[in-house]
């Protein structure tokens, strides 16, 4: 069977980044971590192959030097259930160093893109009322955070 595995290149961060990750995220870990040996000039000792599981999805990764920098092309789309989950992903992803991007996007401090989703901005935005959809859009994008009260009313009319 083939596998297709999302494989992330660091500048130098790989260890600290999957560590971060793999607290973070439930049902989480590091599967197996090799290191360059010393002779590799410039690597030795640093990450050259991670294998890691976020939410029970594999995942590899490795330190490689700053030539490929991670943009918003590729993002980590996380599915929250609540505000509560919403609000730990994005307060963790952002600190440290992470930015916030518009309508539940953000860098974390390594540059890679989250997107931190509610189920109920899903949930809206495909409501059968094109109406309900198009207001539930429209409060979206006045976000960064998403925040599902402020959707809610938006949708309400309120």
């Amino acid at each position: 069977m083939t596998d297709v595995t999302p494989f992330l290149w660091f500048d130098d961060a790989a260890e600290e980044a999957v560590t971060f990750y793999t607290a973070l995220v439930p049902d989480s870990e590091i599967v197996a971590l090799g290191r360059y040996p010393d002779e590799v000039p410039g690597m030795g000792g640093k990450v050259m192959h991670v294998h890691f599981r976020l939410a029970g999805r594999d995942y590899f990764g490795m330190d490689a030097g700053p030539q490929f920098p991670f943009t918003e092309a590729v993002s980590l789309y996380v599915s929250c259930g609540d505000q509560a989950e919403v609000d730990r992903y994005w307060n963790a992803l952002v600190a440290d160093g992470g930015e916030e991007q518009p309508c539940g996007w953000l860098k974390d401090r390594w540059g890679l893109s989250w997107q931190i989703i509610p189920d109920r901005l899903v949930e809206l935005i495909r409501h059968p009322d094109p109406d309900v959809a198009h207001r539930a859009v429209q409060a979206m994008l006045r976000m960064r955070r998403i925040d599902i009260a402020a959707l809610e009313a938006a949708v309400a009319g309120t």
